[in-house]
């Protein structure tokens, strides 16, 4: 008898379509008008109706852009590539925007899988939950050369996002008709920082200077180096007039006793 995590393995190889099926047929015990293999070929309806519905959950824009059929025949070559992991449904889909870059027949919407990744964006900050969050006081109260050398973190409710589309007007068109999807100019890109606050999310635009000072942050630099990065970006960059927007919007998380200088 095969070990347990075997058993589980040629059961999901079948319910995903991956090789034959004949091994996980056989663990199955017919019943009276409903032999093994259509059982199994139900499990697999199933399973693949389920994270369907699960995937046009996280992405509507996208399945608007392409179409319920396109949406459903894109998620039957997705889903055996990248089937749930984790025991959170909340959890499933993360590979769509990058496995859309490599799907051919997407190809006509160049934008789509950017879209997908600010659909991801607003669904993963959503389901997070906000910690306590830096404060002016907390960091005036820190010596000039501390400061300089602080490691900044964003909200674990908060992502950054760049586009050379303009994915947010794209998002927008499809959120009750506040733009019009035939005036989007495709030729404007969008820098974003994609935050939830008290169950809502929001969309920050950011300009080059202050996106690149939020994402060497976010890659570790610390404070001098951030703003550096940002200079080459913008040289109008205004450290005091973007650290006071992103203190007052809670965008950072509170210093912890064991965080370094």
């Amino acid at each position: 008898m095969p070990a347990l995590h075997e058993l589980q393995r040629q059961v999901m190889d079948a319910l995903l379509q991956r090789g034959d099926a004949g091994a996980a047929t056989a663990l199955l015990r017919p019943t009276p008008g409903l032999d093994a293999a259509r059982r199994l070929q139900l499990y697999r309806n199933n399973l693949f109706e389920s994270l369907t519905a699960a995937l046009a959950a996280v992405y509507p824009v996208v399945q608007e852009l392409v179409g319920e059929d396109f949406f459903r025949a894109m998620a039957r070559r997705f889903i055996p590539r990248f089937p749930s992991r984790s025991g959170n449904l909340h959890d499933f889909g993360a590979e769509l925007p990058d496995f859309l870059r490599g799907f051919g027949p997407a190809a006509g919407l160049p934008y789509l899988p950017d879209v997908a990744a600010l659909e991801w964006a607003a669904h993963a900050v959503y389901h997070e939950a906000p910690v306590p969050a830096l404060t002016l006081a907390q960091l005036a109260a820190l010596p000039a050369e501390a400061q300089a050398a602080l490691r900044l973190q964003l909200q674990p409710c908060a992502r950054l996002l760049a586009s050379g589309w303009p994915v947010l007007d794209l998002w927008q068109a499809h959120q009750g008709g506040a733009v019009v999807m035939e005036s989007i100019d495709l030729h404007g890109g969008v820098r974003l920082l994609v935050a939830q606050r008290a169950l809502e999310v929001e969309f920050q635009r950011l300009d080059a200077g202050e996106y690149r000072w939020l994402r060497a942050l976010e890659d570790g630099e610390p404070l001098t180096e951030a703003c550096a990065r940002a200079l080459e970006a913008d040289a109008g960059f205004d450290l005091a007039t973007v650290l006071a927007r992103h203190l007052a919007l809670e965008n950072f998380r509170a210093l912890d006793r064991g965080d370094p200088p």
